[in-house]
């Protein structure tokens, strides 16, 4: 079992409110645990994100909206159990790390952080 159970078990429930409307993804991502190590952690908060980001496109597509949201209620289950995300998922979030890292509220650049994500969802 992993080290990091307790943050993956808060996590879980941060993506679960997050999933079910009773949170927001801004509230989750200033709520989420500081200086990550753990790889399944810092992959489950670029999947938040990415949530956020597609909002657009899930208000259009009802498919779409049931995958994410499906997607999203696979990573919170994975995480209330303790368990590792497939290195797969960890993988493909790793190429975002430099240019999202985890944020709370005394970074200074949430601004700017909430900026690249409007211009990189135009930019698809």
């Amino acid at each position: 079992m992993s080290d990091f159970i307790e943050d993956r078990k808060f996590v879980a429930r941060l993506l679960m409110k997050v999933r079910l409307g009773e949170l927001s993804v801004r509230q989750a991502m200033m709520n989420y645990p500081k200086d990550v190590k753990d790889e399944t952690l810092i992959a489950a908060y670029h999947a938040l994100i990415h949530y956020e980001a597609d909002e657009d496109i899930r208000a259009k597509d009802e498919l779409f909206k049931e995958e994410q949201d499906d997607y999203l209620e696979f990573i919170s289950n994975t995480l209330a159990k303790g368990e590792d995300l497939p290195q797969n998922i960890i993988d493909n979030y790793k190429e975002f790390y430099s240019n999202a890292p985890i944020l709370h509220k005394k970074n200074g650049f949430f601004t700017g952080f909430w900026k690249y994500l409007n211009i990189k969802e135009k930019d698809k």
